[in-house]
């Protein structure tokens, strides 16, 4: 062989090396990520021509794949039988849009191609079965679903309610919603228009407003100053100044009480019920701010629930004193949404335990073997058993004789914290109401959160506005 020749075939060698090289590194290494590409049409194509895993609640089916039928384009179309109740969990299925919440975390488990069931899929082609997806079974109650649902409306908000002991979520809704099978369709030109019509619309319904976005969480957050107080030394019974106004250090600024607090000292359990801002000020100055976000931080402030495109809640990472008191107060560039609100008061609940949340129980096969199952996980210690116990005792003098009356149900330990939180001049504060209910050794959480109520602005108030609705979700609960 000449020279030339053996240049040429030693070149062809080292192209082939370096061609089954990129290939062998695309399917070891790049497979799923290229799977998961939404701009991946082909795949795209096979997941809905093919039958997808139904998402369940209970015995209520809230995602499935139905037969099209002979003349269409796809095998399968993807619909939601419960429409816009549960859109926030399950997300949609869309062949332009991709996909969100479960049906995003999921999807290798809902498509069928998960590592997980790799045996199946063998099965399937060895058998010449159709493959078929898993089932997402999730944690939610239907009966607190539909309770939260009907009680919130049509004012816009959302609501969160989650077992204390477990994180395990019961309920998530956001207000107002859309119906994922608009989105989902076989008829790709509809399925565009409807969700650019949500895109546009101005209440923003395509917002996961349970734990997609933040908001300024009001005197709500006086739990976690509260907690703090409690933690480095102070007691339910130790005076706090409570003056009517507090010229809030190095500002000319004057930070009223929203409620008849006096204008001299009240125990920090009494400063609670009646939700007192000077109070709360004061105590957040005295702590200080890296003590507030210390104790926020216990409370999963950093956590973000990804299965449903959650975001995680904010505290502000360099505060002066007059900016800590209005933080102390959650104010200022405090931020949080009903998801955390509920893991603040599930957390006091289970003496100071917070679990991680979680809204999958089950993932099962076609044949119905559990392919995992979630199993409760402690977040965080955020406070020690006895000063949680306190806190919890503070908390139902807050709903037996304080702000928070409205949630009482007879039979039912009930402990809360209202919250009214002000945005700007030309909307209507936000109203908001966290708690905790036992019974029969059961403990549950839940938040509310009323972005806009159909009351006068004067009448916006956490136990005016989001307490009723915490009852009605306790009740169907409890």
């Amino acid at each position: 062989m000449n020279k030339p020749i053996r240049r040429i075939a030693v070149l062809a060698m080292v192209l082939f090396a370096a061609l089954l090289l990129n290939v062998s590194q695309i399917v070891v290494f790049q497979q799923d990520s290229l799977n998961a590409n939404p701009q991946n049409r082909r795949v795209r194509d096979e997941q809905f021509g093919s039958h997808r895993g139904s998402i369940v609640a209970g015995r209520t089916t809230l995602a499935v794949s139905d037969p099209t039928g002979p003349g269409s384009q796809f095998a399968y179309e993807r619909t939601y039988p419960e429409g816009d109740l549960y859109a926030p969990v399950t997300g949609y299925f869309s062949y332009d849009r991709g996909t969100t919440a479960l049906e995003s975390a999921y999807n290798a488990e809902l498509a069928g191609t998960a590592n997980s069931m790799f045996v199946q899929r063998l099965v399937d082609t060895v058998t010449g079965r159709s493959p078929q997806g898993a089932t997402i079974e999730t944690t939610l109650d239907p009966k607190a679903q539909q309770a939260a649902a009907k009680a919130l409306g049509h004012q816009q908000g959302a609501v969160v309610a989650m077992d204390a002991e477990t994180g395990a979520v019961l309920a998530m809704v956001s207000s107002p919603s859309y119906d994922p099978t608009s989105l989902s369709g076989t008829d790709i030109k509809s399925a565009g228009d409807a969700y650019g019509a949500l895109l546009k619309d101005p209440d923003s319904p395509l917002t996961n407003r349970a734990a997609g976005e933040i908001y300024p969480p009001g005197s709500t957050f006086k739990l976690v100053t509260a907690a703090a107080a409690l933690e480095n030394g102070m007691q339910p019974s130790t005076l706090v100044d409570t003056p009517a106004k507090l010229t809030l250090p190095g500002t000319r600024t004057q930070l009223p009480n929203e409620t008849q607090c006096g204008d001299g000292q009240q125990t920090l359990d009494r400063a609670l019920q009646l939700s007192c801002n000077t109070a709360f000020a004061n105590v957040a100055i005295k702590l200080g701010g890296d003590s507030l976000r210390q104790q926020a931080d216990r409370f999963g402030w950093g956590y973000r629930l990804t299965d449903v495109n959650g975001v995680a809640a904010r505290f502000p990472s360099k505060l002066d004193p007059a900016q800590t008191g209005l933080s102390g107060i959650g104010q200022y560039d405090v931020a949080s949404n009903p998801l955390h609100m509920a893991m603040v008061s599930a957390g006091i609940a289970n003496d100071g335990k917070v679990m991680t949340p979680y809204v999958v129980q089950t993932v099962r096969a076609a044949d119905l073997t559990a392919l995992s199952t979630t199993k409760p996980k402690e977040l965080s210690q955020a406070m020690s058993a006895q000063n949680a116990q306190k806190l919890q005792g503070m908390m139902v003098n807050v709903v037996n004789s304080g702000t928070g009356t409205n949630a009482q149900i007879n039979g039912v330990t009930v402990g809360g914290k209202t919250g009214t939180a002000q945005t700007t001049t030309d909307k209507p504060p936000y109203a908001w109401f966290t708690c905790f209910a036992e019974k029969n050794n059961r403990k549950i959480a839940v938040a509310v959160f009323v972005e806009s109520a159909n009351v006068p602005r004067s009448e916006v108030g956490g136990n005016v506005v989001a307490a009723p609705i915490a009852k009605s979700v306790i009740q169907a609960l409890l």
